[in-house]
Parts: structure tokens; sequence; C-alpha cells
């Protein structure tokens, strides 16, 4: 071989594997604020509070099986930012907090501009950029199938349960009730 075919062939092979390597840190980026697409809509708000009568008991059963045929079984968000599975409004006892922000406040930014890819743990622990959080256990059956380290999620204020925030994971369209435990 010649030398300039060695460089070309050289220069060839960095061309192709340059881009491949910079996906793989881009995977390994763990907690930082990520700018891809996810591949479901991300709702441009969290959902209005529920008007619940002063007193009066929430429901206590959540709703089995999909709302309609071809939606999942979970907790989701429909087209037109409808929050399906957030209707039990502030009595919801499963939904209490006995010392709301006892960690502080989640103060890493909210919404649809504010997506971030999880860096690892599990249901009881995740987090992401410096930032951790815990599911409310209310809701462990709806993260069985949550990518611990690579999923992206977006945060929003829970309107009606003090103390909880709403993580909706872009990649299944679902989200599920957790608490901050600090950063």
């Amino acid at each position: 071989m010649t030398k300039k075919t060695l460089i070309a062939l050289s220069a060839f092979v960095a061309i192709v594997t340059l881009p491949a390597s910079a996906q793989e840190r881009g995977r390994e980026g763990g907690g930082r604020e990520e700018s891809r697409q996810p591949s479901r809509p991300i709702p441009s708000r969290g959902p209005a509070p529920v008007k619940a009568k002063r007193g009066a008991p929430a429901p206590e059963a959540r709703r089995e099986g999909p709302d309609q045929p071809g939606h999942p079984a979970a907790p989701h968000v429909d087209a037109g930012n409808k929050w399906v599975g957030h209707e039990s409004g502030p009595n919801d006892a499963r939904f209490h907090v006995d010392h709301p922000f006892e960690h502080g406040r989640f103060t890493g930014g909210f919404g649809k501009s504010h997506v971030w890819r999880l860096a690892g743990g599990n249901r009881e622990r995740f987090g992401f950029n410096g930032f951790y959080f815990s599911v409310w256990p209310a809701d462990y059956d709806y993260v069985t199938d949550w990518l611990w380290d690579n999923d992206q999620i977006v945060i929003y204020e829970d309107p009606d349960h003090a103390g909880l925030y709403l993580a909706y994971n872009t990649r299944l369209g679902t989200y599920v009730h957790v608490t901050f435990l600090g950063a």
C-alpha cells in the first residue's frame, strides 16, 4: 500500500467511526439536559388542578386497562394536553405526603423546555444532572418498563398533591408521581 492509500484509508475510517463514538458519548451523558427529539409529543404544560368538593372523598380506584383502544394502561397524556389518570384531586389518600418538600424543592426547571436523560437507579431512587427522585409507591406498577439509564423525562408540578411532582416519560408517553429526594 502506498502512503496516500494509507492516509485515505485512515481518513475514511475516522470519518465513519467518529459519529458512532459521538453518539455513544451522548448516551453516557447521564443527567445532562438533552435536546434530542423524544419519541412522543411533550405536553406543553402540566395538568390543571382538579376541582374537587372540599371534604369529599376521592375515588380510590385507578383505571384498569387503557381508556381507549391503542392507549397505554397507565396514566398518560392524550392529544390536546389531557392528563388521563389525573382526575382524583387533592383528597386522594394514595397521594398524601406527610412531610411535603422535606428534602427541598426541585429547581432544575419544569415543562417541555427541560428534557432530562435518566442516569441510572430504580423506582426507589433515580437521578439526572445531580437531582434525585423516587417514584411514589402508588405508581410503582407504572414504571416496570422504564429504562432507568436511558429514558428521557420531563418534570411537571403536581397542582393537587403537595410534595409530589409528575415525571413524564417521553418514550412511553406515560407519567408517574414522584417525590424529590434532593440535589
